[in-house]
């Protein structure tokens, strides 16, 4: 089914429930819009820390000694 079909498929199966469950069905439709707007800001704000330098300082940084540079070995 396309996205036209599905929609009109809905409303008429919203259009043959009683009164009583529009507001459950309202309180559906806003937690599926929210669970989208989420996972965009989500994205979104894993793009932006990824493309930040502020986390830098927590990359592997080379090793500046090594056994070589000890004086006495254990």
């Amino acid at each position: 089914m396309n996205r036209q079909l599905l929609i009109e498929d809905a409303v008429k199966k919203i259009n043959k429930l009683p009164d009583v469950k529009l507001q459950e069905i309202n309180d559906f439709v806003d937690f599926l819009l929210r669970k989208i707007d989420d996972k965009i800001i989500l994205e979104n704000i894993q793009d932006i820390t990824s493309k930040s330098n502020s986390y830098n300082f927590l990359n592997e940084e080379e090793e500046l000694y090594d056994e070589s540079d000890l004086k006495e070995k254990f």
